[in-house]
């Protein structure tokens, strides 16, 4: 049985890597004609982690489940962001076609069980129109900036034509509304395809209220990754140690200020992984290297696609609730649209030490 698996492993491996290397933006949906409205959203409950290979119990996580979401819409598709309000109910998706989904979890007890009231749009311009040029369109991260999802201010970052725009949250409509976050003079160097990929408002912590973005993959002289804080003094550099050179793919924050990363990383030789982080409050700051704390590292052997959106809730249990959603490059064929929840404890051991 083992051999079975290790060959549909590397089965999935190469149909991944075709996926990869035949998404382009020529695939994605022309949205110009897009309409605001309900859409039908399918969801199949994911139970086991495992997706070949005997169930395990995860070190430091604990698998809470999951849905393969699937629509006849040709708009459904391409999610890179996730927001999910405090009572992990409310969602908000963000998709590199220019796109919006909002909704609501079902839950059977605590497991994730279905989608409902699910509605799906596009960016607008200025001009109340959807987002006109493709590389424009590109949007990859998402950060609450004040209020909740229903009415509320939103950041999102995107990738083509690195920017990071304010929003504005209706159950109807997200819009633009305040114009643009001024960007380092060292964000023109991002690629193309790699720009402003993770991004979060601290909720807590020493830098309260400051917004925190980093590119999927631009490194400093010591080839770890570079992002920026914008404090009251404008962005600030950060870095984030780089372990085993993985692309950072999206970034959540908890109330006390606590960091989660989420990466990936994809070779011909071993297929797609994926890892979570946590880095402490204290660990974050200008000028300095954090490391933090590896939660969960999952290969093609395990319910994982091309993981890109992450958002951490703080429940009543007090265990932190890890949600995350792939992106299937609009290849339905070969990828799936999966949202996978996790929970983890408070922890509050010896954290790594941040280095200049």
């Amino acid at each position: 049985m083992a051999s079975i698996a290790y060959w549909r492993a590397g089965l999935g491996f190469a149909l991944l890597a075709v996926a990869t290397a035949t998404a382009a933006a020529a695939d994605k949906p022309d949205i110009a004609k897009l309409k605001a409205g309900p859409v039908v959203v399918v969801s199949k409950r994911i139970t086991a982690f495992k997706r070949f290979g005997t169930e395990q119990p995860l070190a430091k996580v604990t698998f809470r489940g999951g849905l393969e979401l699937s629509s006849p819409s040709p708009f459904f598709g391409g999610w890179s962001a996730l927001l999910l309000d405090d009572a992990a109910q409310n969602f908000v998706a963000i998709s590199d076609a220019g796109e919006w989904l909002t909704g609501s979890l079902i839950y059977d007890g605590i497991h994730p069980a279905g989608v409902q009231n699910v509605r799906l749009g596009p960016l607008l311009e200025s001009d109340g129109r959807p987002i006109k040029r493709s590389r424009n369109r590109d949007a990859e991260s998402a950060a609450l900036a004040s209020g909740g999802l229903q009415r509320g201010s939103v950041l999102i970052g995107f990738e083509g034509n690195p920017r990071i725009t304010r929003y504005q949250l209706s159950p109807d409509v997200i819009s633009p509304s305040g114009g643009n976050l001024t960007l380092p003079p060292a964000a023109k160097t991002m690629r193309p395809n790699q720009g402003f990929e993770a991004l979060t408002v601290l909720r807590g912590g020493p830098f309260k209220g400051s917004t925190l973005a980093f590119s999927e993959r631009l490194f400093d002289l010591r080839r770890n990754h570079t992002g920026w804080l914008w404090t009251g003094d404008g962005p600030r550099t950060v870095h984030l140690k780089n372990i085993g050179d993985y692309d950072i793919a999206d970034i959540s924050s908890l109330d006390d200020g606590t960091l989660f990363v989420l990466e990936r990383r994809f070779r011909w030789t071993e297929g797609l992984k994926v890892r979570l982080r946590r880095v402490a409050p204290e660990d974050l700051a200008p000028d300095q290297t954090s490391e933090g704390e590896i939660l969960l590292e999952a290969d093609l052997n395990d319910q994982i696609d091309n993981m890109e959106g992450l958002s951490v809730t703080r429940l009543e249990t007090g265990e932190i609730l890890i949600t995350m959603i792939s992106d299937d490059n609009f290849n339905h064929l070969l990828q799936r649209t999966l949202l996978l929840q996790f929970v983890t404890k408070e922890s509050r051991q010896a954290k790594a030490r941040p280095s200049h």
